[in-house]
This record gives structure tokens, C-alpha cells and sequence, in this order.
């Protein structure tokens, strides 16, 4: 199959699946061979992804966060 077919049968999917499928292509690119990770840390960022993807993490706005941050410190 072609990427033009493959896009067209996705995108006959529901939402969810397609939401699935889009992370699982991101991730594949965000991995890079050039990169090492130990296990400990690859365990520890799949874990944190997971708590995001069941709403169980408090996710904090960088920047809110870096302005308090400069507020308290600077």
C-alpha cells in the first residue's frame, strides 16, 4: 500500500483510532539512534507518558511555571 491509500482507509477510522495511530508515527520519529538512553530513564519516560495519556499526571505550563520560578528566585 502507498502512503495516499494508507491515509485514506485512517482516516475512515474514529477519532480515537486515528488519534492512536497519529502518536504512534510522532513517536516513531522523535526516536533517534544517536541519542543513548539508559533503560531506567526509556522505564521512566514510558511511565510518565502513560500517566499523561490516563489524566493521571498535573501538567504544568513551562512558561507559567519558569515566570513564577524568576519571581521567586530573581
Amino acid at each position: 500500500m502507498d502512503a495516499q491509500t494508507i491515509t485514506e482507509q485512517a482516516l475512515k477510522l474514529a477519532p480515537a483510532a486515528r488519534a492512536y495511530i497519529a502518536e504512534i508515527l510522532i513517536e516513531s520519529l522523535d526516536y533517534e539512534d544517536d541519542f543513548p538512553v539508559s533503560e531506567e530513564w526509556r522505564q521512566e519516560i514510558q511511565k510518565r507518558c502513560k500517566e499523561i495519556d490516563a489524566n493521571s499526571a498535573l501538567l504544568l505550563d513551562g512558561e507559567q511555571v519558569m515566570a513564577e520560578l524568576r519571581q521567586r528566585f530573581l
